[in-house]
């Protein structure tokens, strides 16, 4: 059993096994955006990796320089597929003779699996340690002091905890003003690391809001099984474009080379008529034609209804599109950098469709 289900106001993740949100969702994405709160993430699944070979065997079979990954360092990389899509986003963090990756709940099971099908003879001890450690998630403007109050370390990359466990640096999400720093720590002290931080509860929708806002895409969610690291933010963050072979590089490097992915991320936003919204996989349409598809879907406390969708890299800023009934329009911000005289027209929709749902 989960102990922060039982704190006051908890509502639970349909199916799911932590809090969507603990009675105020919007006041709990203010909270997060100028403040501090802690985001239960306890349905990630974690691995580690230790063995005197891993740095060299993470490097030959993902998509980032391991090699060069030092101690107290993090870091994101990628399993693709031999055509080169992705199969497993991985969150990093190596400290003291081991590799830390945590990944989408449900999934640490299949990437367990290949890496023990990879092992051959190399030194490496792979093992999924989900029942024993919990991953915890400080965000806010505030959470470097409340780190420090608690005694526990801020660091730059990673730091180790008193007693197991660390704290990650993420990048920040949201407007850029809310640092993130995740917590893995052993499960059966989740109760005690919360009370110890001393900062209020805030559900996993306060989270998802600002990580949509920050265009930060979730695998599984925002990506499906044509998915290449071009078409997303991951190119940079979780690709290394200068080493050697892995799996599925000749896909990442061609269409690199070539500079135009057959898709592209965009923040999409929609007019909120309907009250329920839009699940991953529903169409973007523009008329009759589907020329995208959307991932993770919210209610942002100050965009209204916003979502991230992966869109043909020939629809234009100015198209007028929908999902599921609901007018959307892309975020002039993720305009091409050769933009054009489109982009007045795209601001227009946007206060357009932002209008119809300030005036509901």
């Amino acid at each position: 059993m989960n102990p922060l289900l039982s704190r006051p106001g908890a509502v639970v993740v349909e199916g799911g096994a932590v809090a969507a949100h603990y009675g105020d969702p919007l006041r709990e994405q203010r909270l997060l955006a100028e403040g501090a709160g802690l985001v239960d993430r306890s349905d990630r699944d974690v691995l580690q990796v230790p063995g005197a070979d891993r740095l060299s065997w993470l490097h030959s079979i993902t998509s980032q320089h391991f090699d060069r990954l030092t101690d107290g360092a993090g870091s994101e990389a990628l399993v693709l597929s031999p055509n080169g899509h992705v199969e497993h986003h991985l969150a990093v963090a190596e400290l003291d003779g081991t590799t830390w990756v945590d990944v989408e709940p449900g999934t640490g099971a299949a990437l367990e699996a290949f890496l023990q099908k990879m092992r051959f003879m190399l030194r490496v001890e792979p093992a999924l340690v989900t029942e024993a450690w919990a991953v915890l998630s400080l965000v806010g403007p505030e959470a470097e002091k409340a780190l420090a109050a608690a005694g526990l370390p801020v660091p730059e990359g990673v730091g180790g905890v008193d007693g197991g466990g660390l704290v990650r640096r993420m990048p920040a999400i949201g407007d850029g003003g809310a640092a993130v720093f995740d917590l893995v720590v052993p499960r059966a002290e989740v109760d005690a690391v919360a009370d110890r931080l001393g900062v209020p509860l805030a559900g996993i929708d306060a989270y998802e809001a600002l990580r949509v806002e920050a265009r930060r895409p979730r695998f599984g969610l925002d990506t499906d099984h044509r998915t290449i690291p071009n078409e997303l933010p991951w190119l940079r963050t979780a690709v290394h474009l200068d080493k050697g072979c892995y799996r599925g590089q000749e896909t990442v490097a061609r269409v690199h080379n070539l500079g135009r992915p057959p898709r592209r991320l965009v923040l999409l936003h929609l007019d909120g008529v309907s009250e329920d919204l839009a699940g991953p996989g529903t169409p973007v349409l523009a008329g009759a034609r589907e020329v995208g598809r959307v991932g993770t879907v919210v209610r942002h406390h100050e965009l209204g209804v916003i979502a991230l969708a992966l869109v043909k890299q020939s629809v234009a800023m100015d198209a007028a599109l929908t999902v599921a009934g609901s007018t959307a329009a892309i975020d002039p911000d993720d305009a091409p950098a050769a933009a054009d005289d489109t982009l007045v027209a795209a601001r227009e929709r946007v206060r357009a469709v932002r209008s119809a749902t300030i005036g509901r």
